[in-house]
């Protein structure tokens, strides 16, 4: 059973209202969230009211923002039917989205490449885009050797490449996951640091590390990195190797110089699936030295089956400031 969306013409519905009639109360429960939180927002996105009365839930507001929220409301329901839950991850995809993604029961990862959901199973969680330039992102990976991601902090570009490589790995589509990063110090000089090798770099690559222990268990990504099935190093690191049947991703890639980037690409092995993911506004290389990732933009544009996908302020999925942080110095830089 689903969503009715009662007659606005009825003696239960007033003018300027949309009243919507849930079957399950307890997914009503659910739905509107807890002191009811979801329900709050939702109101804050669109500029409405929604009143609740017991299994309905009355939309007040102008015509187009009020037909949203119920489109809205109506795809959060069958998430909840589907056996799935809602957080404001959900909501802010649902709303980012315009309600055109799928939410009914579970689906074959290949559903995607035909207009079914775009989701990304890993062993504690599934990954679902919240905008479309990432459900775009998230297809490219599944269906490129090698693509791009580029756009700035917080649009999920290393996030969701990592998420589709643990999901390669564990339907063993890939032998190792291999992530990688420029040992490049972020406008500041850390100095020598103490310890072997893995404590000097380790602090380099802890995004690295953070992604991978959202998506599986803590000790299952020890012992993986302890059988070097996951490896994670330096760009440096990379250099005479041929990465085959793994699933490779070089992150931060604009701290790439150029000869690293043409290195770091020559290492596609057979069997295996590489991304580039970086942010042209964050390039911490010395005054003077090419950014490889601008380089590789400007050569392999015009390659068949190498993809870029570029993303935007408005595919920040972080805390909201940082999208208006981001648009404030972009407005400032110079054309």
């Amino acid at each position: 059973m689903s969503v009715t969306t009662l007659d606005p013409q009825s003696a239960s519905a007033q003018a300027g209202e949309s009243l919507l009639e849930f079957p399950d109360n307890r997914l009503l429960i659910e739905l509107c969230g807890e002191f009811d939180k979801n329900l709050a927002e939702l109101e804050r996105q669109f500029t409405v009211q929604i009143i609740r009365r017991g299994n309905q839930l009355a939309v007040f507001g102008e015509e187009a923002p009020r037909t949203e929220t119920v489109d809205v409301l109506t795809n959060l329901y069958e998430r909840l039917e589907a056996g799935k839950h809602v957080e404001m991850a959900d909501i802010d995809r649902e709303i980012r989205m315009g309600g055109d993604e799928a939410t009914g029961s579970e689906t074959d990862q290949l559903e995607m490449f035909s207009g079914g959901p775009v989701e990304v199973k890993t062993r504690k969680k599934l990954v679902e885009p919240r905008t479309d330039a990432q459900k775009a992102y998230v297809r490219s990976l599944f269906t490129n050797e090698l693509a791009f991601g580029i756009g700035p902090a917080g649009t999920g570009k290393t996030y969701l490449a990592v998420a589709v490589g643990v999901n390669k790995f564990i339907n063993g589509e890939v032998d190792r996951i291999i992530l990688s990063r420029p040992a490049v110090e972020a406008g500041e000089k850390l100095g020598y640091l103490p310890g072997d090798m893995k404590d000097k770099v380790d602090p380099f690559m802890q995004p690295l590390y953070d992604a991978l222990n959202d998506f599986l268990p803590g000790k299952q990504v020890a012992k993986l990195i302890e059988e070097k099935r996951i490896e994670i190093a330096p760009l440096a690191f990379m250099r005479g190797r041929t990465l085959a049947n793994a699933f490779v991703v070089l992150d931060e890639a604009q701290n790439a110089t150029s000869m690293q980037m043409k290195m770091f690409l020559t290492r596609l092995g057979e069997g295996s699936r590489m991304v580039i993911t970086g942010d042209r506004s964050q390039v911490d290389l010395p005054r003077g030295v090419t950014s490889g990732l601008h380089e590789a933009e400007r050569l392999l544009g015009a390659i068949p089956k190498i993809d870029f996908n570029y993303f935007t302020s408005k595919d920040v999925v972080r805390h909201p400031l940082v999208a208006a942080i981001i648009e404030a110095y972009d407005a400032d830089s110079p054309a």
